[in-house]
């Protein structure tokens, strides 16, 4: 695709977007009920633009971001080491993997209030929910990268008396690499949501951002509301082209997903 097909495209689909708000704000929604989605320039000049109000968002995005960041962390070591486990023995994978199954299958909206409970209402407890949103995907496509290696690769080390560890390091760990790359670019977007939804169940600590979206619909601050939106879609956005630019320099001079 040519290059200026690729800049227009996303700057079409911005414009898009700006007059759909736009529509609905002023065309759809009476004078009174306007506060429910402001137009885009009165959140830009009566939030975004005010010094006071930007610095306490972008402060506590430093919190949300401090925390995405160590849960997803925490999670790329646990996950790879548990799918690393797991392909080395099916008794492993068959113990296991239900409980990564059900981590995902379970509304982590249910199992908040025990986390609370359990683990106290602070910093920590926020860490712990990223987790559990975001580890199921390393652990399965880690796994699906490894289980995937070409038999006749693992026979030809096989035949040079290689052990598991070295077979593991020098063929299995590498050959899943593009798959671990692409958990680790889900589950970064993951890890945010997560520690937004942290942010609003547990209070204690310094507030992040998912604490001051709650704070502004609590008071119908709506500006305030969707600028603290439009930080938090800019840093999710910013942590996906982080691991997809991590993807091609890893895997883009010979494999098809880091193109």
């Amino acid at each position: 695709m040519p290059r200026p097909v690729k800049l227009a495209a996303p700057i079409l689909s911005f414009g898009l977007a700006m007059a759909a708000w736009y529509a609905v704000s002023l065309l759809v929604l009476s004078p009174q009920r306007r506060f429910l989605l402001p137009p885009p320039h009165a959140v830009l000049t009566e939030s975004l633009a005010d010094p006071a109000k930007l610095e306490v968002m972008l402060r506590a995005l430093a919190v949300t971001a401090r925390v995405a960041v160590t849960g997803l962390l925490i999670s790329a070591v646990l996950g790879v080491a548990i799918a690393v486990l797991m392909s080395q023995t099916k008794v492993i994978e068959r113990v296991v993997y239900p409980y990564s199954v059900v981590l995902q299958a379970i509304p982590v909206l249910a199992v908040v209030p025990l986390i609370g409970l359990w683990f106290g209402y602070g910093i920590g407890s926020r860490t712990i929910v990223c987790v559990l949103i975001a580890i199921h995907p390393i652990i399965a496509l880690t796994l699906f990268g490894i289980q995937s290696v070409d038999g006749n690769l693992r026979e030809l080390f096989a035949l040079g008396r290689a052990g598991r560890i070295r077979t593991m390091v020098a063929l299995e760990l590498p050959a899943a690499l593009p798959s671990i790359m692409t958990s680790l670019r889900t589950a970064a977007g993951l890890s945010v949501t997560g520690a937004i939804i942290g942010d609003m169940f547990f209070a204690q600590g310094k507030p992040g951002i998912g604490t001051l979206l709650d704070t502004y619909r609590a008071r119908l601050q709506s500006e305030d509301l969707l600028a603290a939106l439009l930080l938090a879609g800019l840093f999710g956005v910013l942590v996906f082209a982080i691991f997809t630019a991590a993807q091609r320099i890893t895997t883009g001079g010979w494999h098809a997903a880091g193109r």
